[in-house]
């Protein structure tokens, strides 16, 4: 990709320029590989190794049913997560693939053949590639253009076909193809879209497309693409609603569908796409977050996010009746897939003290069977550190929840705030190394707020920081502090502030507004100025950011995005910071880091800094990521005074 070359050959120009005038411009700036860093220290063997065993810590995650009756799971054994297959319940792990980049987004044919649909980037550039894998040969075919992200890869019924979306850098619409994948020259256009739209599923007799088009959380549209004539029908017209999921009935006569229409919080319906009608199957006082649909469209397996825990349900799909579900651990479901025969689901299960694993469910029998266990470094689980979920008041009278992992003793414990990205996320008792390391073995507490903003709460919550309420979520954590100022066992006049993308922004606004309460922050790839961040951003993701956090186009949005900017108060930033990024990041440039690193110094300061030149958005290579981590840990404990 030429952009990122390009980026990577100007990072690696002002690498060797300031490392010769480092006494002139501020502190040294040393390569060591792919890693470019400033103020980082000798990174201790006693850290490195011990911070190993828990960043060796692994986790497998459902992909697929395989056609042996074995399964597919993504798992780490390398450098990065690839395809392996498991033949029987916590049977061997046999590596399928094996590339230097991440391998996701794994679907097996459904044809019943041995070949499985897989996409790879490179260096974390998330121009996503689609390849056909044939697992017995090891033989992999691109089918989409090189040069172009590709997203929404979607089998037809019978496996013939392959439906997707692609754009390049610059474009703010997608365009949708489709092709035999093992044919890359059949690929043809099918139609050409108008924003970020992307396959969902095709009818039963492969004469129909559904797409979805995102606009933002709160909205989502719904087409039908006639692929004899190229027909676009709009599906619901007069609603604008979000959409969670979509897929066609077992009789292509109407669509299941998880959507908020007529409710504040999403739930799943039927529309019938000759008449209209909808009928609600399933709801809850909660989010369903994920459904799948059995093959012959007699049931349907879904997850409600009840408070950031996973609740898996059964249902009959004409009644809505529940059906028995398994009794799972209290954590975090995702993944759900039915078999091609849809006697069981299959998906990955995970919680705060227990990396994910693969399972199934048996509808018929009842049998619920792990399929992995993953390793956990050597280390003792009983010491890994479960949360308390509690609420604090913010500054309005809003509530707002946040998970509470505490160490062992009486402290006061210093206390790391983890803030999540999004912003539309959530934050959720999932496995975190990172969190059981500094709580066992740094002795930190951790709070993980969901500030307004966050999903998984309805749609009133979700808005409560768009456009110029932007600073009020940022009010969230200075409350934050005012409750950790409460509690006996924590220490408030040692806590930091972490986060990455939206969270590395909360992070600087928390550092801007807070530096005298706070004793540091880490930021990564983090936005420093909203309006720099959406004109740099890549064209497909322009318009998207911009519903959540305004048009910079407009100049009464843009000077209140100017005034909040993080890189435009720089001298208010006293407390000690550190920036890490991704050079080949498409979503926040390496610009947003590189210009709040320079005001904060203009401004004073001496800020740490690490960039990776073959990562993206986060850090992917796990050679990356132990190294993000070691120097976490000499960061934390020079501001936190640890021994």
């Amino acid at each position: 990709m030429i952009r990122t070359a390009t980026a990577a050959a100007a990072a690696a120009l002002a690498i060797g320029f300031t490392a010769t005038a480092a006494a002139q411009d501020g502190p040294e700036r040393v390569t060591r590989g792919n890693l470019v860093m400033e103020n980082i220290p000798e990174i201790p063997g006693e850290v490195r190794e011990r911070l190993r065993q828990y960043q060796n810590v692994r986790s497998a995650g459902f992909a697929d049913f395989a056609p042996d009756g074995g399964i597919y799971i993504s798992t780490r054994f390398g450098e990065t997560a690839q395809v392996h297959h498991v033949a029987d319940p916590m049977g061997m792990r046999r590596q399928i693939t094996f590339y230097d980049e991440r391998v996701g987004g794994t679907t097996a044919r459904p044809d019943g053949s041995d070949y499985i649909m897989f996409t790879r980037d490179v260096g974390g550039d998330e121009y996503f590639q689609g390849f056909l894998f044939d697992t017995r040969s090891a033989e992999a075919v691109r089918f989409t253009e090189e040069g172009t992200r590709n997203q929404g890869l979607t089998f037809s019924r019978d496996g013939a076909q392959v439906a997707w979306a692609s754009a390049g850098w610059d474009d703010a619409d997608y365009t949708l193809h489709a092709a035999d994948p093992s044919d890359p020259a059949s690929a043809r256009v099918i139609l050409e879209g108008d924003g970020a739209m992307s396959p969902a599923d095709w009818s039963p007799d492969g004469e129909t497309v559904l797409i979805g088009r995102y606009v933002s959380i709160n909205r989502t549209d719904l087409f039908l693409l006639d692929l004899d004539s190229g027909a676009l029908s709009q599906v619901n017209p007069d609603e604008e609603v979000a959409y969670g999921g979509a897929t066609f009935s077992a009789d292509g006569n109407s669509l299941i569908v998880v959507t908020d229409e007529g409710s504040e919080f999403r739930r799943i319906m039927e529309i019938d796409l000759e008449s209209g009608d909808k009928r609600v199957i399933a709801e809850h006082d909660w989010d369903v977050q994920s459904m799948d649909l059995s093959p012959d469209g007699s049931t349907i397996a879904y997850a409600i996010n009840a408070g950031g825990v996973s609740e898996l349900h059964i249902v009959d799909t004409a009644t809505g009746e529940a059906r028995t579900a398994p009794d799972l651990p209290i954590g975090i479901v995702g993944g759900i897939t039915f078999s091609p025969d849809g006697s069981r689901i299959g998906f990955t299960q995970t919680s705060a003290s227990s990396p994910g694993d693969a399972w199934t469910y048996d509808l018929n029998s009842g049998d619920l069977v792990r399929w992995t266990e993953s390793e956990v470094g050597g280390l003792d689980t009983s010491r890994f550190n479960d949360p308390e979920l509690i609420s604090y008041e913010s500054f309005d009278g809003l509530d707002v929840p946040a998970f509470v992992y505490r160490p062992e003793g009486e402290g006061p414990h210093p206390v790391i705030v983890s803030i999540h990205g999004g912003p539309e996320s959530q934050a959720r008792p999932g496995f975190s190394s990172a969190f059981q390391y500094w709580i066992n073995e740094l002795g930190l507490a951790v709070v993980v707020p969901n500030v307004r903003g966050s999903s998984g709460y309805g749609n009133e919550y979700v808005n409560l920081d768009n456009a110029m309420k932007r600073e009020d979520s940022v009010r969230d954590i200075g409350a934050l502090l005012d409750w950790i100022g409460t509690q006996d066992d924590l220490d408030s006049d040692r806590v930091v502030v972490y986060g990455g993308s939206y969270g590395g922004y909360m992070v600087l606004a928390s550092l801007v507004h807070y530096s005298d309460r706070l004793a540091g922050g880490v930021n990564i790839v983090g936005i420093s100025n909203f309006v720099t961040f959406l004109e740099n951003t890549a064209g497909y993701r322009q318009d998207l950011r911009r519903a959540e956090y305004g048009d910079e186009r407009d100049p009464e949005m843009r000077a209140f995005l100017e005034e909040i900017a993080p890189a435009n108060q720089a001298d208010r930033i006293t407390a000690p910071l550190f920036i890490i990024q991704g050079d080949n990041d498409p979503r926040v440039p390496t610009s947003e880091a590189e210009q709040i690193l320079q005001a904060v110094r203009e401004a004073g300061a001496d800020p740490w800094y690490l960039l990776a030149l073959d990562e993206g958005h986060g850090f992917a290579r796990q050679s990356n990521q132990d190294f993000q981590r070691e120097a976490e840990t000499m960061f934390l404990r020079d501001i936190l005074d640890l021994d």
